[in-house]
């Protein structure tokens, strides 16, 4: 699941910013985000101190799916997108799954998050950094092969850039092993009404549609998301003709 935020008393900059869910107590009250300072929003989240105003439309979109017996699983990300992975591999590890292993992948070692967590979970922790200046050098589709093979996985999920969710979603197709993604579109309304964030995704029917990222997403399928036709309009997208394709 995921949560749009946005300054409670300004409206600059105009649209929220959405983030993954990190971790939740609502006993305490208490909804934890990650995020690096890039743009004004995030620049404005960061300058925010304790008990000043947020405004926080929450929970919003789906969350990665579980089974009642989940089976071995790997689960990827790219730098910040182990925010959701943490909780995750919790709830994997509390429903009896038999192993859990990460791949945490950054372009440096200053954006990496969570590792120790990781390791914490999982005696399978691998990190990639495009520089080398953590763990392995290069990026996370390097070691992930042999390690859905070391540990027999059933299912990945990942949480990344797109072009790491493309490229981690064929090499688990290609091996028989689910894969689930929760993508890093940038979110307007957060609500599914301003139809901005959309992917043309296959469904179970067979038939092609755009669907949008924040309300039948952030997590799909893998294997079912178009990824060399994201942000384009295919000719057999369902409603092409209508949306003046030609």
């Amino acid at each position: 699941m995921a949560v749009a935020i946005g300054p409670a008393r300004s409206s600059a900059p105009l649209l929220r910013r959405a983030f993954s869910i990190h971790r939740a107590d609502p006993v305490r009250g208490l909804l934890e985000v990650v995020f690096a300072q890039r743009g004004l929003g995030t620049q404005q989240l960061a300058s925010m101190r304790a008990g000043d105003e947020l405004d926080v439309v929450a929970p919003l979109g789906t969350s990665f799916p579980l089974a009642s017996h989940p089976g071995p699983a790997v689960l990827v990300d790219g730098g910040y997108g182990i925010a959701p992975l943490i909780p995750l591999a919790r709830r994997l590890l509390d429903a009896g799954a038999p192993d859990v292993a990460f791949v945490c992948g950054a372009a440096s070692a200053v954006r990496l998050f969570g590792v120790e967590e990781a390791r914490c979970l999982s005696g399978r922790v691998t990190v990639t950094t495009d520089d080398g200046s953590a763990g392995m050098r290069g990026q996370v589709t390097g070691p992930l092969p042999a390690l859905m093979e070391a540990t027999a996985a059933t299912d990945l999920y990942a949480c990344g850039p797109m072009g790491m969710l493309w490229a981690v979603s064929e090499l688990a197709t290609a091996r028989g092993v689910r894969v689930w993604t929760a993508v890093e579109e940038s979110m307007a309304c957060g609500i599914g009404a301003c139809m901005s964030r959309v992917l043309p995704v296959v469904g179970s029917d067979g038939i092609s549609r755009l669907v949008r990222a924040c309300v039948e997403g952030p997590c799909f399928d893998g294997a079912t998301v178009r990824w060399n036709d994201v942000g384009s309009l295919p000719s057999d997208i369902e409603g092409a003709a209508a949306m003046g394709w030609h």
